[in-house]
């Protein structure tokens, strides 16, 4: 966490979250609870945290409570938008979001977890750094429950520590995506060297980049779905629809409207509906379940 361009009060801030957070997790996990006297559900998970905090001291765990109130800027760094929200932190980055635990059992299971990746200091693990696949599979976690934003802040902080490893700058892409950061989710893949952007996996975010670039706002999204209910023939209102629909969020309606193309005219423009269906396909990933229900439908109307 930088301190230039700050004011007093920030460095300071800055300078305490360092002491306290920063330099024991160098060889530590880091358990980081943000809480308000005034937040009820904070004092109830309170003690939870503390009695297993206490038990795996000597593996390594050192719990250090952060109160929004007296330090707003910290909070900010990490936005927090809600309380209680706990993070596991090693080396001076999120590892692991914990504000799901909020059970004993949950908590220790979390906590064995991420131990058994990390080289933490009086724990049962060793090794060079963090498992960089570990914390991308939490990054993954936390954009597929909707949480992109979170999503998007896991991936810039892996970036740091693997930013030439593909499964990391995809995900980086898509969760800036999910979280409306377009912008930021282009500038990541333009700065990218070509041997990268020739991955496969990167490619399937750069789909998702494509396919995001034709999002319009409400408004228009309205027009074009009520253009294309009135014209249910004219293929490049039905084609325009979908393209805004998906990138909308609109997934189902976006696949439905292709679908109805495909059956209509497959040959239509050359096959764009199929062609689109199938970069949409990609840009989800051809493993995820959604993607598996619409592939079937489209392989029964293509062979039957």
């Amino acid at each position: 966490m930088a301190s230039m361009g700050l004011n007093m009060d920030e460095q300071k801030a800055v300078e305490r979250f360092r002491q306290q957070v920063v330099d024991p997790s160098q060889d530590k996990l880091v358990v980081l609870d943000f809480w308000a006297e005034w937040c009820g559900p904070c004092k109830a998970l309170a003690p939870m945290l503390e009695k297993v905090c206490a038990e795996y001291a000597d593996k390594g765990v050192e719990l250090v409570k952060i109160n929004v109130d007296e330090e707003g800027f910290i909070a900010g760094q990490f936005q927090v938008k809600s309380i209680p929200t706990v993070y596991a932190i090693f080396q001076g980055q999120p590892v692991a979001d914990l504000t799901p635990a909020r059970t004993e059992s949950q908590l220790k299971g979390a906590l064995d977890q991420i131990l058994a990746q990390l080289p933490i200091k009086g724990g049962d693990a060793g090794g060079d750094g963090p498992d960089i696949d570990q914390l991308v599979e939490m990054g993954e976690k936390m954009l597929a429950d909707g949480d992109a934003e979170r999503a998007a802040s896991a991936f810039m902080q892996i970036a740091q520590m693997a930013p030439d490893k593909p499964e990391v700058v995809s995900g980086l892409i898509r969760a800036l995506l999910a979280a409306g950061h377009a912008e930021e989710a282009k500038s990541a893949y333009d700065g990218l060297p070509q041997e990268l952007k020739d991955d496969p996996i990167v490619q399937q975010a750069h789909s998702a980049l494509e396919l995001a670039a034709t999002q319009v706002d409400d408004s228009e999204l309205q027009a074009l779905r009520a253009a294309a209910a009135e014209r249910p023939a004219d293929m490049d209102a039905q084609f325009a629809f979908a393209e805004a629909a998906f990138a909308g969020g609109q997934r189902d309606e976006a696949a439905e409207v292709l679908l109805k193309m495909v059956e209509a005219d497959p040959e239509w423009n050359e096959g764009a509906a199929k062609a689109k269906l199938l970069q949409i396909f990609d840009a989800v990933g051809l493993e995820d379940p959604w993607v598996s229900a619409w592939r079937r439908k489209l392989s029964l109307l293509l062979f039957g």
